[in-house]
């Protein structure tokens, strides 16, 4: 196949067209609703073609054998061998110079993390198949900034940031995914157990099955990082304990409302990549999605990875702590059926199946391999106030200890 890889240009309309496999496209600039230009790629028939510049035309249009996809900012090429990149360059244009509107919202969003907040930044621009963390950003309040975040990701990656929702992740049809930097989902609420881990598989695998309606799917590359708003700081999405996928930030209320903010960003944006390129990265590869997970272990994902634990789960806690608290002991003994028995004096509704669900599953703890004799405690009663008191039993009995609670 000869390769051509300059657009043909009418000498009157300068319209641009393209082959991709035996598909023609013609290739225009459409304006969105701020005014703006953007390149798009619209399927055109060869008969409409022939109609409007003649059957000559054809001979010289380029010709592609498919779609591929490989991202980078610094070394962009729009044709690998025989096919057509269908990652967007960027249109800026780096240049020295001042960032203060930038700096302030990046402090604003990271704040005591401010350099892990640029180094998030930096490798997404200079590295872009790089995994890195499931970012959210959550705070109850309004006007804190959240929206502007992603309002200058889109600006600062272009075409290759796309914006969902909740139910556009829900959809099994996800081609307007494919070839993305980032994803992202304001006011996200993926309170499910099958939303929370399609968005960890998807942040660490590096293929995914892409389907379009009308189309086969097709296993394709996936690099798209995730950044996730939403104003319930307690459960946006299931996050279980030792999860270490999620870099939640809780964003303070902004001080100041500039309506023009985001349009010095814009002007901001070459001097910020310029910088960006040449920094020195504050941090090194020590995990699969780059930091080290104690970087970026926070308070607001500790309250959701709490707010996340079921009733069960909280009621066993709280009652083994009081009987460590009460008795001075560092540990407690018990079967199901002391827990039970407890939690029947206490008016606490749990059942087997669900206690052993959190005692094996999520506390991952395992019985004593044969019936032994241990020490639990029952409700007693001494000088009319009810206390625990001392049983001993046999059984294959469980053990929970303070630091594992505290751990927990």
């Amino acid at each position: 196949m000869k390769e051509n890889i300059n657009p043909v240009t009418s000498d009157i309309h300068e319209d641009r067209f393209e082959r991709i496999g035996t598909t023609y496209y013609k290739i225009v600039r459409q304006p969105n609703a701020a005014g703006q230009l953007i390149e798009r790629s619209i399927p055109w028939t060869i008969e409409a073609i022939r109609q409007d510049y003649g059957k000559d035309f054809l001979a010289n249009v380029p010709k592609y054998d498919g779609h591929c996809c490989v991202p980078s900012h610094l070394d962009y090429r729009p044709v690998i061998g025989s096919f057509k990149n269908k990652y967007s360059p960027l249109s800026h244009i780096p240049a020295a110079g001042e960032w203060q509107c930038i700096e302030s919202l990046v402090r604003h969003i990271f704040g005591d993390q401010y350099e892990l907040g640029l180094d998030y930044l930096q490798i997404l621009y200079t590295m872009p198949l790089q995994k890195l963390p499931i970012l959210l950003l959550v705070s109850e309040e309004r006007n804190t900034g959240k929206s502007t975040f992603l309002n200058f990701l889109k600006l600062l990656f272009e075409t290759n940031v796309t914006f969902n929702t909740n139910e556009n992740f829900r959809s099994q049809f996800n081609d307007d995914w494919n070839g993305k930097l980032v994803i992202v989902v304001d006011e996200v609420l993926l309170n499910k157990r099958e939303d929370s881990e399609r968005l960890k598989n998807l942040s660490t695998t590096y293929n995914y099955k892409m389907e379009a309606k009308g189309r086969d799917r097709e296993e394709v590359s996936f690099f798209a990082k995730f950044v996730l708003c939403s104003n319930n700081e307690y459960l946006p999405v299931v996050i279980d304990p030792g999860e270490t996928r999620y870099w939640v930030r809780k964003i303070p209320r902004l001080t100041t409302d500039d309506t023009c903010f985001l349009e010095k960003i814009r002007h901001e944006i070459p001097a910020f990549l310029h910088d960006l390129a040449n920094r020195r990265l504050s941090t090194t590869e020590e995990s699969r999605m780059w930091f080290d997970p104690k970087l970026i272990d926070t308070d607001a994902l500790q309250k959701i990875i709490r707010a996340n634990r079921n009733r069960v789960e909280v009621e066993l806690a709280e009652l083994l702590t009081d009987i460590m608290v009460t008795k001075g002991v560092e540990s407690v003994d018990f079967c199901l059926n002391d827990i039970l028995n407890l939690f029947d004096y206490q008016r606490v509704k749990a059942d087997r199946t669900a206690l052993r669900k959190v005692v094996q599953d999520n506390w991952r703890l395992r019985p004593a391999p044969n019936s032994l004799s241990y020490t639990t405690y029952q409700v007693g009663v001494f000088l009319n106030e009810p206390t625990y008191v001392e049983s001993r039993k046999v059984g294959r009995y469980y053990t929970v200890t303070r630091q594992m609670l505290e751990n927990l």
